[in-house]
């Protein structure tokens, strides 16, 4: 029953009134991004939802669009612009995602939606992400977020959509709250940001036997 109504429910509550109370912080972060970046001061961006229907992820822009001699964009760290790095590590670029929450595209609690372009990298196993609605966070997100392997947050995802309920959403969306004030996990050792998925091991039983254990740990404290 939570799954197919009150969880819907339990996002337009507290999506609703959190852009209410942070419009001010979107309207003043919208003013500087748009002047950093000489322009937009959002990106948007193509990703997989539930059933792995497409749609458009919107976030803070921190990252500038500079190339080089011929004319490829730079590496990301060289991008990412002073401002850029401190939404990034206080977590304003996911504010314009609460639209996306409104609009039904996305949950506030969910595996994170990535790049159409890993659909077909991922083994069966990996695909059930799928099965629900991505959000903006989720279970591998408080359980080490970009400091993850592939592996292991893929992992943490489909646990969660075995073991969905109002109680670990509650659970994840105050230990986001904790991760955020700590500014933990939002960047990969010696990354500004993830590396790219190229696939994994479809047969990884060890990684997905500690993931189980980690979570029933971490529910149980």
């Amino acid at each position: 029953m939570y799954k197919l109504f009150f969880k819907r429910f339990f996002d337009l509550i507290i999506a609703i009134p959190a852009f209410i109370i942070l419009s001010p912080v979107f309207l003043i972060m919208s003013i500087i991004l748009a002047f950093v970046n000489h322009g937009s001061p959002f990106f948007t961006q193509a990703r997989p939802g539930k059933n792995e229907r497409i749609f458009w992820v919107l976030k803070f822009k921190t990252m500038n669009e500079n190339k080089d001699k011929k004319g490829n964009l730079l590496p990301d760290p060289d991008r990412l612009t002073t401002v850029g790095k401190f939404v990034r590590k206080t977590s304003l670029d996911e504010i314009p995602q609460l639209l996306n929450v409104i609009k039904g595209d996305m949950t506030l609690i969910g595996p994170r939606p990535l790049l159409p372009s890993y659909l077909p990298l991922y083994n069966d196993t990996q695909k059930r992400r799928h099965e629900v609605t991505p959000g903006i966070t989720g279970w591998a997100q408080v359980n080490g977020r970009n400091t993850l392997s592939w592996t292991e947050k893929f992992n943490y995802d489909v646990w969660y959509v075995d073991h969905l309920s109002f109680g670990l959403d509650l659970r994840i969306l105050m230990l986001t709250i904790k991760k955020v004030l700590k500014s933990e996990g939002i960047n990969q050792a010696g990354n500004a940001t993830m590396e790219a998925f190229t696939g994994s091991n479809p047969h990884d039983t060890e990684t997905k036997n500690n993931v189980s254990h980690q979570s029933k740990v971490l529910l149980s404290n």
